[in-house]
């Protein structure tokens, strides 16, 4: 993630021209966060699907299975999250009081990362072809929303960035850290 976050910050802050140090925090909590939500999305299809020798095997509620996916994606952005605050100190963002936000818009991804892995599981255990759909609709949603470029960027058009759902996922635990930054 480092690498990946290095080598996008170098090139596509010359490309938007924007100042390094402003851009690479931007970009860190985006592609930080990013990672998780995609990640549960796409393997919220294989909830039921990789569990299928437990279930037919144990009794246990379903949803178990979909904390599972949930939490094994948690203790990745836990470990995503350690470059986050480098980041930060190393481009002096200032970090105000809003940044406690953080933990209910983390909550929020994490019930919301549950009900998609129940859905997408069901729904993928009854259709075989809704995985890679998932994974390539994913994919092109990347690119259509503010990760690596900035909002600003769309002029006029940065008014439709609210109907996309995975906007909303990223910034509600961006905007909170960026508060503060000019």
């Amino acid at each position: 993630m480092v690498i990946m976050i290095a080598a996008m910050g170098v090139i596509y802050a010359r490309l938007f021209n924007m100042e390094i140090s402003r851009y690479l925090p931007f970009l860190t909590v985006g592609l930080v966060i990013w990672n998780f939500v995609s990640t549960v999305i796409i393997e919220g299809c294989q909830t039921f699907l990789s569990a299928q020798n437990v279930i037919t095997q144990v009794r246990m509620p379903f949803s178990v299975h979909a904390w599972r996916t949930v939490y094994r994606n948690l203790i990745v952005l836990a470990h995503n999250m350690v470059i986050v605050p480098l980041v930060l100190i190393i481009f002096h963002v200032p970090v105000g009081w809003t940044v406690i936000f953080i933990v209910p818009a983390l909550v929020i991804l994490t019930i919301n990362g549950i009900w998609i892995s129940i859905l997408l599981g069901m729904i993928s255990a009854r259709y075989r072809d809704v995985p890679p759909i998932v994974t390539s609709f994913v994919q092109v949603i990347f690119f259509v929303t503010p990760i690596f470029w900035p909002p600003e960027a769309l002029g006029i058009w940065m008014q439709a960035l609210p109907l996309n759902p995975l906007f909303a996922a990223v910034d509600v635990v961006r905007a909170p850290s960026w508060a503060t930054h000019p």
